[in-house]
């Protein structure tokens, strides 16, 4: 049957190169004024349900998804409906309808949508900022990091696909017109993960429609409320209907069936790695009817570590530290939960660092506190579970316990345990809160050892001085995203590419120039002229 052509896409397409986006100064008080009147619009708004949305037509289920405030549980976020078995099937035919007429959508409409949706975030950014604030606990800093990180992740994938329509083959055979042609996979299943809720959802979702596929967004439980935000600016841009499907629901029902279904092309996903694990086993398996391999482009999590050198400048290495450990409450998969520190300053470098830690603020995050709640209680029972695995297998520095002064929520001192020994849990396990190790290591050579003796490989740092010591870390030390004389988190689009190694993940750079490789496929014509 044929398939109608939708009509032209208006087009807006940004000029000039890719820049990064500037982040909010919150120290003025003009900026201050915006960011207490968005959380006070926001409040205004908390509670509201929201539909699951399949094919364009909105709907509810029976089963609802509670989204709450980490900070204060008693407060309801967003109600949301929980897609089961039964929307399995409606929303993969939504996605495949759609996919004829937007996958003939020229590279220039498609990306012209991106920077719509880019335009419309950029102007409400503080109200989405407070979105974050509410449903995930990030104080204000931390949370316009997320929004500046959605609009880079439009602003450059929609100059990539302009720049992939337009790739050349490296030569033309005499008589023939050779062309590469990068075309899309097709539904892709994308489950995103709840300490980015913006950020690594839109970016997923953006590449993959940019290069003309369809998506089944699944967001994760815990923050399902910005993404209905996000998704509420889609339909507001003129997104046909079943481009992407908006079904927050179960993993182990929903999710799992959509990873498996035969017509999914690919999965993106951020995550554990026990869950991108079993997200590429079932991948892997070929259903009845399936007549491809399944793409997985998978981030999976670390176990971070930053080199400290004894020539290295401590007072930076002690400030880039309790950043990257405790910004977010450690739940950030770059985050430092391994500092390795040469023994001939590790007495001072944990002296240095014990006040700088018990600067920290714990609090409401609307109120811009340095650190707030972990994401939910069952996540502070497991970091609580690694705390006490801590005191008896190393020394207690600071913290050590519930914060219990904090407010309603579930916040965690940011914790410190010195003499953690190579190869221990807290040395080894991810932990995803605010918990750091801190290691004695030899020399460099042993740092370096301890640093790579990881199943993981996604982000590291080096404080050294030494030039040939900081060229053997850049050889020697295995990771997908390496810093030096600078903390582990905070990538910047475009500038920092992400993506890991090992258990990390796939290394599939997220933010670089290769990332739409993945949500396309390489055509090659050889045409004979007549």
């Amino acid at each position: 049957m044929a398939t109608l052509e939708a009509p032209p896409m208006p087009l807006v397409l940004h000029q000039g190169p890719y820049t990064i986006e500037p982040m909010i100064d919150f120290s003025t008080e003009e900026n201050q004024r915006k960011m207490r009147a968005a959380l006070d619009k926001v409040r205004a708004e908390l509670g509201r349900e929201y539909d699951m949305v399949i094919g364009g037509k909105h709907s509810k289920t029976t089963e609802k998804i509670r989204s709450i405030n980490p900070a204060k549980p008693s407060q309801l976020v967003g109600l949301h409906q929980n897609a089961g078995a039964a929307e399995v099937e409606p929303t993969m035919q939504a996605a495949l309808q759609a996919f004829p007429a937007w996958s003939r959508r020229s590279a220039e409409e498609r990306a012209s949508f991106v920077f719509r949706v880019a335009d419309i975030i950029r102007e409400r950014r503080f109200e989405f900022c407070a979105w974050l604030v509410f449903e995930v606990s990030k104080n204000w800093g931390e949370a316009d990091a997320d929004i500046a990180e959605t609009i880079d992740f439009c602003e450059l994938y929609a100059r990539e696909a302009l720049r992939m329509s337009k790739v050349e083959t490296p030569a033309q055979l005499p008589g023939e017109r050779d062309r590469l042609m990068y075309i899309p996979l097709g539904v892709g299943a994308v489950i995103p993960p709840w300490n980015f809720p913006c950020a690594i959802m839109a970016g997923m979702t953006m590449a993959s429609i940019v290069m003309g596929n369809t998506v089944v967004l699944k967001p994760s439980h815990d923050a399902p409320t910005i993404a209905a935000k996000f998704f509420e600016v889609l339909e507001e841009c003129g997104l046909p209907a079943g481009v992407v499907n908006f079904c927050p629901g179960s993993g182990s029902t929903f999710g799992d069936a959509i990873v498996a279904h035969p017509k999914t092309r690919y999965i993106a996903f951020t995550g554990s790695k026990g869950v991108g694990l079993h997200i590429n086993q079932r991948a892997a398996e070929q259903q009845p009817g399936q007549l491809w391999i399944k793409r997985t482009i998978l981030e999976m999590g670390g176990k971070d570590a930053m080199v400290i050198d004894a020539d290295s400048d401590l007072d930076a290495a002690v400030e880039a530290v309790a950043q990257a450990a405790f910004g977010y409450q450690g739940q950030k998969c770059s985050a430092c939960s391994r500092a390795i520190v040469d023994e001939k300053v590790y007495d001072e470098f944990l002296a240095k660092l014990k006040p700088r830690v018990e600067k920290i603020t714990l609090g409401d995050p609307a109120e811009n506190a340095n650190m707030a709640a972990v994401i939910s209680e069952s996540a502070m029972n497991k970091i609580l579970g690694y705390i006490e695995q801590g005191k008896k297998d190393g020394r207690l520095i600071t913290g050590g316990g519930r914060a219990t002064n904090a407010g309603e929520g579930y916040f965690i001192q940011p914790t410190v345990f010195a003499d953690i020994a190579p190869k221990s849990t807290l040395e080894q396990e991810e932990i995803f809160g605010p918990v750091l190790a801190v290691i004695k290591a030899r020399d460099f050579d042993h740092a370096l050892e301890i640093a790579n003796d990881t199943e993981f490989g996604l982000t590291g740092a080096v404080y050294a001085n030494s030039q040939e010591k900081i060229d053997r870390a850049i050889q020697e030390f295995h990771v997908g995203n390496l810093y030096i004389n600078r903390k582990c988190t905070g990538a910047i689009v475009g500038a920092h590419p992400f993506g890991g190694f090992n258990m990390s993940g796939t290394d599939s750079k997220a933010g670089g120039p290769d990332y739409l490789y993945l949500y396309s496929q390489g055509k090659s014509v050889g045409e004979k002229l007549r």
